[in-house]
């Protein structure tokens, strides 16, 4: 029989403890036993010390396993289980990063950017064009009508993984719902291991700004979630995102959400020949202000078309420096991330998920947009809706 564990039991049982303790029954560990519940508790300071290298040690073996089971499916009881690199570090807010799926693939007769094959998903082509200096591209003819195109398909892909969102689904299950629907209608999903992004589409949940890394994370009611797509087909890209309210979102959270909404209305209104660039962050700091949230620095709308990300650059607060103005022909997207608390971020050490420093909630919408001789034309909007409208419901799941 096993001896009590308390070393200071003078209890004549103390040979013949039988009552095991319950947190290292779901360790991997000897279990410690006692005589009786006094010893357990006299115990209890210097014992529990033990559960933590349990737990280190238990986290090594899911992680061992994670290992020999690379490129393979995760098994269920892994899945929501954290990362590595994850284990010891200090999270800004609540959400906590899952395990992911292996990486989709993608069919031989998709044509793809540069970056898809690149062994760390550069651009050669971007970094030629940030070098050379160009000045804003304008679209027209053939060209334009591509880029309408793959605009277009990011818009149904957009609505079909919206549409997929509902409490308890996997932020995995939107990346394959956006996979699938991509190669349907024979595009490449843009985001695919740009520069190592190891997924189809960025899933931002609650205080996630943005690149959030679609895993296993089941959603929950009250959650809001950002998801964003680009589509790449003909040469071209079209990149847009929405914010959405699964279940029963609180007051605050759908304030936010109708913020973000309202800054890029308000900026789309700004858009056409003769406007700085620099002005849209003025205007949607005042509307940010007037809810009172706040909005983001360190992330900007940018040109787009044959490349991903290209000129201008496209800040979202007050006082930047951004040069140019718009004209005939410019495509570029404008997607302020809004925050209920401060527009500070900092990044996961995923090296990706940007996240609120306070652990506030983030919301966004974004727009591919195409300046027209009188104005603009939103090439990314939703069906018979050429102009932003705010309906709610359109955003509720």
């Amino acid at each position: 029989m096993p001896t009590c564990a308390n070393t200071e039991c003078t209890k004549p049982e103390r040979e013949t403890a039988t009552m095991a303790c319950p947190t290292c029954l779901t360790l991997p560990l000897q279990p410690a036993y006692f005589c009786c519940q006094e010893c357990f508790k006299a115990a209890w300071p210097t014992h529990k010390k033990i559960h933590k290298l349990g737990k280190q040690l238990q986290a090594a073996q899911a992680q061992k396993q994670l290992e020999e089971r690379k490129g393979m499916e995760i098994p269920e009881e892994l899945r929501r289980t954290m990362p590595e690199w994850a284990t010891n570090y200090r999270f800004s807010g609540s959400l906590r990063p899952c395990q992911q799926s292996p990486r989709r693939t993608i069919p031989s007769h998709i044509p793809r950017p540069d970056y898809a094959t690149h062994p760390s998903g550069v651009s050669q082509s971007e970094q030629s064009d940030k070098s050379s200096g160009k000045s804003i591209k304008c679209y027209s003819g053939e060209e334009l009508e591509r880029v309408k195109h793959a605009c277009k398909m990011g818009r149904e892909v957009l609505d079909l993984a919206g549409a997929a969102l509902r409490v308890g689904v996997t932020c995995d299950e939107i990346d394959r719902v956006v996979h699938e629907a991509c190669i349907e209608r024979s595009c490449y999903p843009s985001p695919l291991n740009y520069y190592q992004f190891p997924k189809s589409v960025c899933t931002s949940v609650n205080e996630v700004i943005c690149h959030g890394i679609p895993d296993y994370y089941e959603v929950k009611d009250g959650d809001i979630v950002n998801i964003d797509v680009t589509t790449y087909v003909g040469g071209c890209h079209g990149d847009l995102n929405e914010t959405f309210m699964v279940g029963n979102v609180d007051a605050e959270g759908q304030k936010l959400v109708q913020c973000a909404f309202e800054c890029l209305q308000s900026a789309l209104a700004l858009c056409k020949p003769g406007t700085l660039y620099r002005d849209l962050g003025n205007k949607i700091n005042k509307v940010a202000k007037s809810h009172g949230c706040s909005v983001v620095k360190t992330y900007c709308g940018h040109g787009i078309g044959s490349l991903f990300h290209t000129s201008p650059n496209v800040p979202h607060y007050a006082k930047n420096k951004a040069k140019g103005v718009m004209a005939p022909g410019h495509v570029f997207t404008v997607e302020p991330m809004i925050n209920l608390g401060s527009w500070e971020d900092i990044t996961w050490d995923d090296n990706w998920t940007a996240v609120t420093g306070d652990g506030s909630r983030s919301a966004q919408f974004e727009h591919t947009v195409l300046v027209t001789e009188t104005g603009t034309e939103i090439l990314t909007a939703r069906d018979d809706e050429p102009v932003m409208v705010w309906d709610a419901s359109k955003n509720q799941r």
